[in-house]
């Protein structure tokens, strides 16, 4: 089938999940996020078909479209009932021949995997605080407090409560022993930098464009266990960490200032093998930013930092979402759809 011409001519199939077991709030919370993301992209140009995976069935779901005429937008977190199997859904696509946007399945699957992340930014060169992983409560070799511990192969904050944050032996095993009983995985421990933390969207494939940067404000706590994004402080409005977090869009940073951010995140989107778009965690102490998470596969609903900080750039959400449909389409353009092989830096 001959290819439009026109990038904003081409066809789009928005697939995301849509978990059974999810309650029929959240459901509807979906639906309503997916119907906003469709309707941008309808404006951006593009004829939209929208399919939500409910169970293993992509091949199904898939088999109407031809990949060689359309783009796949993808915003899929997982397949329903697999956890950590983001990168299951893009290897599939890949797979069956669809050039989609995100990052590849190599990349999405490196990025569940917090050690393999730090071993890459150091790698890299790439500032990030010290770490190391711990399989079992004993930790007497480590000596670097403050520190926090998290799950591993976690993201969105999954496990980080105030109490991740310890400043003893005894309470880094009791958290240790935490993680690797309630998430069945490693805990990875991190020096904590009491610092800025910011959050940083980057776009674009070889030329790279940094959003404006959102800081996230913990001027409303005194307490150093309370200064850092929670669970709560992302999915349960009404939360002490939800309703005191403010968000500076853009972040109050100097002309320097942004262009050290820029020049670490950068390297890290690039270390990591981030595609197309990608957030990173960001934290400064004594003038150096470190790098504390690379997400690939980052939030892109219309309330999420990477849309705010699109706005605030002059990308009102349809542009943000045909920028992206446009990065993709590239490579549907070139036929370079295969996906990157990270080196092993194990």
């Amino acid at each position: 089938m001959r290819r439009p011409r026109r990038t904003d001519a081409i066809p789009v199939v928005l697939l995301s999940n849509m978990d059974p077991l999810w309650s029929e709030e959240d459901r509807e919370e979906v639906r309503g996020l997916v119907r906003r993301l469709a309707e941008a992209l309808s404006r951006a140009g593009h004829p939209v078909s929208v399919e939500q995976l409910e169970r293993e069935d992509l091949d199904a779901l898939m088999a109407p479209y031809d990949p060689a005429s359309c783009v796949v937008f993808n915003w899929c977190e997982g397949i329903p009932g697999i956890d950590h199997s983001e990168h299951l859904v893009a290897r599939r696509l890949e797979e069956l021949g669809f050039t989609f946007t995100g990052a590849d399945s190599t990349v999405l699957e490196t990025a569940q995997d917090k050690r393999l992340v730090k071993r890459i930014l150091e790698g890299a060169r790439v500032p990030t605080p010290r770490w190391r992983l711990y399989g079992a409560p004993r930790a007497r070799d480590w000596d670097c407090f403050p520190a926090i511990v998290k799950a591993a192969h976690e993201h969105c904050s999954a496990g980080i409560t105030p109490q991740s944050v310890v400043t003893t032996v005894e309470e880094l095993e009791e958290r240790i022993a935490y993680i690797v009983d309630a998430y069945r995985q490693p805990a990875i421990v991190e020096d904590f930098i009491d610092g800025r933390e910011f959050h940083v969207s980057i776009w674009g494939n070889g030329a790279l464009e940094m959003l404006p940067p959102a800081e996230m404000d913990f001027s409303e706590f005194n307490d150093m266990h309370d200064r850092l994004c929670t669970r709560d402080s992302k999915c349960v409005p009404g939360s002490l960490h939800y309703e005191k977090i403010r968000t500076l869009l853009p972040a109050p940073l100097d002309a320097h200032e942004m262009r050290e951010l820029e020049r670490v995140c950068a390297a890290a989107y690039r270390a990591v093998g981030c595609r197309d778009y990608g957030r990173l965690d960001v934290r400064v102490r004594d003038g150096v930013f470190y790098v504390l998470d690379v997400n690939p596969n980052a939030d892109i609903s219309i309330d999420a930092s990477m849309a705010c900080a699109a706005e605030v750039a002059g990308f009102p959400y349809h542009l943000m979402a045909g920028t992206i449909v446009r990065l993709a389409c590239e490579r549907l353009a070139s036929g370079n759809t295969r996906a990157r092989v990270v080196e092993d830096l194990i």
